[in-house]
């Protein structure tokens, strides 16, 4: 490599980012060698299923509604198929854990007392270049035990004993997202890819050898062939590794509208690689605004804080999903608790985990396997709740729910919602929205506001709530008809409140902010401008690091 400023190219990768202190240590010649036969043997497919995302959207603002697929019915009405039974670690989930993937936290999550660790290089991570390298660091260092970590305060954190610390499971970028500092032939490779790829070739072998295996979440699918994708890749994957097939184990979180008609298939797709089905209830939430927006008052939705697990459409798509996995043998998970304890404040904290526990408790009643939460303080109350239901059992797969019945039309039943939109609950959707794009922008993919656990997933509620409601023009308790000009009054006095601070990125979260919440287009993420506006650079000096000596290796 002549300087910084040239991109690096090594078995036809090409590396266009600033390097990262100890990335020779996790791009190595073989490292990206698996990853370009990954990307090559998928990426036209992936990009096929990106096409068919659209069309299936633009079919659904025409007025057709999502159903139960009958080109798929044999496989729903077959009663004897089932996926692998759980592999070593996965057997007893009660209480799982999710954040991002830098070293504090991965080393309190790892401590946390949870019986596993979503390590999370999604919704709470920023996907810069730096945080994705150094992610993949930190989970090499954690199986490791060479991982530590000293707070600027003096605070020491150190690893638990091996046998105390939960299963690690993966979740990478979801489709729709590129990493652009890696090019493969000229094209960026799917920052999925380059998540799973890279933690799975440094890391498969050493975490069987452990007793455990390469686990993952898999997020954003929206039907059961981008699951067929992803068990194409493990099972090239394994092969390319000399591993046995069904090794690799995943969880496909049913966080899109058009993946809850398709549970089933998505199971028997993945079958000797499913471990289960999560309920990612606010990426659900966002994916039915987003493929309904235009299509009137019957799909408008109230504040986002009256959207509660108990209103129909929601119970609908959770209990349908226990029955699915339990027919099948895969696991139930249950969605986040978003709560946040605040140790300064006993009444909040006190809410806080009175709220937790009733969203555990109806949860642990309906049948799931186990649940999320994003806070250490918050896995005993789930723990808890989980062993007053299990007891010495490690799961609940032989409640079948054969008492619920699958009905297509329940899932999409939003009329039935009950609930007002508050001037407050727009007010509020700003705020956050602002809040957490600024967030994103200075590297960090899960911050507290107001006591809860805002991700990119909430964040797009937010943006995606208010860019219904000036389309539908709807109507406030108080009367006031929502209009564009009205949220951008709201937008001015919002903005003039934040507490601004030297190096934040509150202009630029506007303009980010403002350009998917206020335009006539609806991107169908946030973080794709954000990311091409502000993360994606070239070699430009802006993140040294040539102080590390092992650069030149890469």
């Amino acid at each position: 490599m002549n300087s910084f400023t040239d991109n690096f190219t090594i078995n036809g990768v090409t590396l266009t980012a600033q390097p990262i202190c100890r990335q020779s240590e996790v791009l190595t010649p073989d490292a990206l060698a698996f990853v370009a036969k990954l990307h090559r043997a998928t990426a036209e497919r992936r990009q096929e299923l990106l096409r068919a995302r659209q069309e299936r959207r633009q079919q659904i603002s025409k007025g057709q509604d999502p159903r139960f697929l009958p080109e798929t019915e044999s496989i729903r009405n077959d009663p004897e198929w089932r996926v692998a039974p759980p592999a070593p670690g996965l057997a007893d989930r009660r209480v799982e854990i999710t954040g991002p993937v830098d070293k504090k936290m991965t080393i309190n999550a790892l401590n946390s007392g949870a019986k596993v660790w979503l390590a999370d290089m999604e919704d709470s991570s920023t996907p810069s270049w730096r945080n994705v390298i150094q992610g993949q660091l930190n989970l090499t260092d954690a199986l490791e035990r060479r991982i530590d970590f000293t707070s600027p305060e003096g605070k020491e954190y150190k690893l638990r004993a091996a046998d105390e610390l939960p299963t690690i499971v993966v979740r990478p970028r979801g489709w729709h997202l590129p990493e652009k500092h890696m090019l493969i032939d000229g094209t960026p490779v799917a920052g999925g890819i380059v998540d799973f790829g890279l933690y799975f070739f440094h890391n498969a072998r050493r975490l069987i050898a452990q007793g455990k295996g390469p686990y993952f979440y898999l997020p954003k699918i929206e039907n059961h062939l981008e699951a067929r994708l992803w068990n194409d890749i493990f099972v090239l994957a394994q092969d390319l590794l000399g591993i046995p097939q069904g090794t690799i184990r995943a969880t496909v979180l049913i966080e899109t509208i058009t993946a809850a008609f398709e549970m089933e298939e998505i199971l028997y797709e993945l079958r000797e690689h499913a471990a289960g089905l999560n309920a990612g209830r606010w990426d659900y939430i966002f994916s039915l605004i987003k493929n309904f927006r235009t299509r009137g008052p019957r799909f408008v939705l109230p504040d986002r804080g009256q959207v509660t697990m108990t209103q129909p459409f929601m119970r609908a798509y959770t209990e349908q999903l226990v029955r699915a996995c339990h027919k099948r043998g895969a696991m139930a998970i249950g969605g986040m608790a978003a709560a946040v304890p605040n140790r300064k404040d006993e009444e909040a904290n006190a809410i806080a985990f009175e709220k937790v526990r009733a969203d555990k408790t109806r949860e642990a009643a309906d049948g799931f396997d186990g649940s999320w939460v994003a806070h250490p303080d918050l896995v005993p109350v789930c723990r808890e709740v989980f062993d007053g239901v299990l007891g010495d059992r490690p799961n609940q797969l032989d409640r079948l729910r054969e008492d619920v019945t699958p009905d297509d039309r329940a899932l999409i039943d939003i009329s039935s919602t009950t609930g007002t939109i508050t001037e407050q609950g727009v007010r509020n959707n700003i705020e956050v929205g602002i809040r957490y794009i600024e967030s994103w922008l200075r590297g960090n993919g899960a911050v507290a506001i107001h006591n809860l656990m805002e991700d990119a997933a909430t964040a797009e509620i937010s943006r995606s709530q208010l860019w219904q409601w000036i389309f539908s023009r709807a109507i406030t308790d108080a009367g006031d008809v929502i209009t564009r000009e009205w949220v951008e009054d709201m937008l001015d006095e919002e903005f003039a409140k934040l507490e601004r601070f030297e190096g934040d990125r509150f202009a630029d979260a506007r303009d980010i902010f403002e350009e998917v919440t206020l335009g006539n287009e609806f991107p169908a993420f946030l973080t794709l401008p954000a990311y091409d506006r502000f993360l994606h650079e070239a070699r430009d000096g802006a993140d040294t690091a040539a102080s590390c000596e092992d650069l030149v290796a890469v």
